[in-house]
């Protein structure tokens, strides 16, 4: 891990979301950050959408320039300093912004 990285909204990083169940999202792969840095340090928590390359159109995905697609609905609280999480990439503002309207739609708020 790089040494005094804290991750923040937009971030794209590397995180192992196992243990999973179901459907969920699975394995190492990567993940944008949803919360701020400031709560992510005081915490050790992260909110985070899954993202993958299996393009399926389905209406709760978010393109990202390189052809993957954020999982807007698939959200997870993570301990991102216990699953080892990495950076990768910064996300574009709009997917960023993006991913919070879809995620608003899907909640209702």
């Amino acid at each position: 891990m790089v040494k005094d990285w804290v991750p923040t909204a937009g971030d794209v990083i590397w995180v192992d979301l196992n243990p999973t169940v179901g459907h969920e999202q699975a394995g190492k792969r990567p993940a944008l950050v949803l919360s701020p840095s400031s709560y992510n340090e005081k915490t050790s928590l992260l909110i985070a959408c899954a993202m993958t390359t299996e393009v399926k159109g389905y209406p709760f995905e978010v393109p990202m320039p390189d052809g993957a697609v954020v999982l807007a609905d698939q959200v997870k609280c993570l301990d991102w300093r216990f699953r080892n999480a990495q950076p990768k990439d910064v996300a574009p503002t709009e997917v960023l912004h993006r991913v919070k309207v879809v995620l608003g739609t899907l909640l209702q708020i």
